[in-house]
């Protein structure tokens, strides 16, 4: 499976997800309810759930939260797809993906202050980022990221917000893992307003030929 797979067609879209413990990433329920002439984007989805709207390929699909998992660096947030794709966000950042073609597992960041910090930085920061790969069984993947402000994009999958109303910042890869194929970059959207931060849309490749973009989509 890739996230090719979590593309919902244009008659369908995740409406109902159930609960999981934070112990047992499986899903124990989800429904997938089709929604004859209604694309994603125009879905109608049930307000008492949270979703992200994933592109790939030009494509869009729909992920459903299944739960948040407690975290002293804040909550990681557990999204699914209609064919169990997992895809784990921590403040933004992917920290697991599974059931894709390429999967991210045990993924370790360092602490990082306030993305509202990080905007007044003049520099890039440095940091680490260590991952384990599948397939290959490739454990310990070391990443040396440069993550700091960028411009306000050209062009980007956001959909209805401003580009200009959000703080951007890019990842990039400075040095890969020797013998690794090193992996575009990433890019964050943030609102930063009253006080709170919110990563609303991010890029990410998890390998060279599977990219893709998410973003915060609301039910209606």
């Amino acid at each position: 499976m890739d996230f090719r797979t979590l593309v919902l067609t244009a008659s369908s879209a995740a409406l109902l997800v159930g609960c999981a413990s934070s112990t047992d990433p499986i899903m124990q329920t989800l429904q997938v309810v089709l929604q004859r002439d209604a694309g994603v984007d125009g879905a109608k989805l049930n307000p008492n759930f949270r979703y992200l709207r994933v592109t790939i390929a030009g494509r869009a699909a729909l992920l459903v939260l299944g739960y948040e998992e407690n975290d002293p660096r804040g909550p990681v947030e557990v999204w699914y797809s209609a064919e169990r794709e997992v895809l784990k966000l921590q403040q933004g950042r992917v920290i697991g993906a599974f059931g894709t073609t390429t999967e991210w597992r045990n993924v370790r960041l360092p602490e990082l202050p306030a993305w509202s910090v990080l905007a007044r930085e003049s520099a890039p920061r440095r940091l680490v980022r260590t991952r384990d790969v599948m397939p290959g069984y490739r454990y310990g993947l070391r990443d040396a990221l440069l993550l700091g402000p960028a411009p306000v994009p050209e062009k980007s999958a956001l959909r209805d917000l401003d580009a200009r109303s959000l703080a951007w910042f890019e990842e990039r890869l400075e040095s890969p893992t020797q013998g690794e194929t090193s992996l575009p970059p990433a890019r964050y959207a943030v609102r930063i307003q009253g006080g709170k931060e919110t990563v609303v849309y991010g890029e990410q490749c998890l390998a060279p030929e599977l990219c893709f973009t998410w973003q915060r989509w609301p039910a209606g």
